[in-house]
């Protein structure tokens, strides 16, 4: 029993905090080692660019984000726009159609947002791929940041960076801020050491000639087509100067419903990506991909519970010191998460439980979401969390 706490507890808080700190050091090792990666100059050869922007029901969104696609810097005669607006029924074509400079895309049916994508990539013939979300803001240098990078030939896609706007007097999903912070930092130490692990649909990018279809049931395609093109030898780059910003989930209900769907299609991604837990194939991939990934979306939110059971039941049986501690430092933590989401529900926000009650929260989308996937509940269809 003992022993089995102590790789709870070792588990956990590698996957949260250990591989963080390892992480870090390793890529301090390899800067000394072989020095700091560099970006090679592309002499001003800049690719041809296709963006693909894919909107279900955005109306109140969709100026501005084409207005703030129109902005983006890039040269003019390599650069165009795809605007997918599959199964929308509110008057986001309608809007789209006011811009000769974008192509529309729209079908009546709501087949999902993959199956939109599919039919984008049809009409694609463009060096370079770039996606993002019709609720996200990108900076006016986005597109010259990250084609930047594809003038390394190892580099199959480039990630941009999350960053989710938090107000001052927001409620708990605040945490969602905190969380993304810490995981850019991840990503971008990830980046430096090899490669990123899976990106983000708010703005990723991939060489067009790499886009692999991905089965039109996946619920996160943006994860799964970035790493079958990792999983063929290829890096996926961080930049954190390309940036997606959106605000953060309307509230705590929305935050929940979208973390429960990514955590249903994390197991269906590992179940799917099986060669990337192959550590003779790519064992330094391997390694990033089960520390950072597989271990999120599998055992570690079950070990939480496994860790606090026994730790109650050894102290129960007469141990202290230590075990105590632990057990002290556990009760506090779940107290003051707890504590959040009772403040929560009465509407009263104190900043210093947001980070516990979002972790909880975060933890308890991952058991949630596995039974969904398993049960077959979790739909590929649109699913939109509603944003502020």
């Amino acid at each position: 029993m003992i022993v089995v706490f102590w790789i709870s507890i070792f588990i956990v808080s590698y996957t949260f905090f250990g591989y963080g700190i390892l992480l870090y050091f390793l890529v301090k090792l390899r800067t000394i080692l072989r020095g700091k990666r560099k970006v090679p100059d592309n002499g001003g050869n800049w690719p041809t660019v296709t963006l693909i922007v894919a909107a279900y029901n955005e109306e109140d969104f969709i100026i501005e984000k084409i207005k703030n696609t129109l902005e983006l810097n890039y040269p003019a005669d390599k650069v165009s726009f795809i605007f997918v607006t599959d199964g929308s029924n509110d008057r986001t074509p309608e809007l789209v159609a006011q811009y000769p400079q974008l192509k529309l895309m729209h079908n009546p049916a709501r087949n999902g947002k993959i199956a939109a994508v599919h039919r984008a990539m049809s009409e694609v013939c463009s060096e370079i791929t770039v996606f993002t979300d019709a609720n996200t803001f990108l900076n006016k240098d986005a597109l010259l940041n990250i084609c930047r990078h594809y003038a390394d030939k190892s580099v199959g896609a480039v990630s941009g960076e999350k960053r989710v706007h938090v107000e001052d007097s927001g409620d708990a999903t605040a945490g969602e801020g905190f969380y993304w912070k810490y995981e850019s930092k991840l990503k971008q130490w990830d980046s430096e050491l090899y490669s990123v692990v899976g990106a983000a649909g708010e703005l990723f990018s991939i060489r067009t000639a790499l886009y692999e279809p991905v089965p039109s049931d996946t619920i996160l395609d943006d994860f799964m087509i970035s790493l079958l093109i990792a999983q063929r030898g290829y890096r996926i780059v961080y930049e954190p100067r390309a940036y997606a910003t959106e605000g953060g989930s309307e509230n705590v209900k929305e935050e929940l419903k979208r973390k429960i769907r990514i955590a249903a299609g994390g197991i269906q991604s590992i179940l799917r990506l099986k060669k990337l837990m192959n550590p003779f194939r790519n064992f330094v991939l391997c390694f990033q991909y089960i520390s950072h990934r597989v271990l999120r979306w599998t055992v570690t939110p079950f070990l939480m519970i496994v860790a606090l059971v026994l730790n109650y039941v050894i102290v129960y049986q007469g141990a202290w010191g230590i075990y105590t501690f632990l057990l002290g430092c556990q009760v506090l933590f779940y107290s003051l998460a707890l504590l959040g989401w009772l403040l929560e529900k009465k509407q009263v926000r104190i900043k210093a439980l947001y980070i516990p009650y979002y972790f909880c929260m975060m933890n308890y989308a991952v058991v949630a979401g596995i039974r969904r996937y398993i049960v077959g509940s979790q739909s590929a269809v649109w699913e939109k969390a509603k944003r502020k």
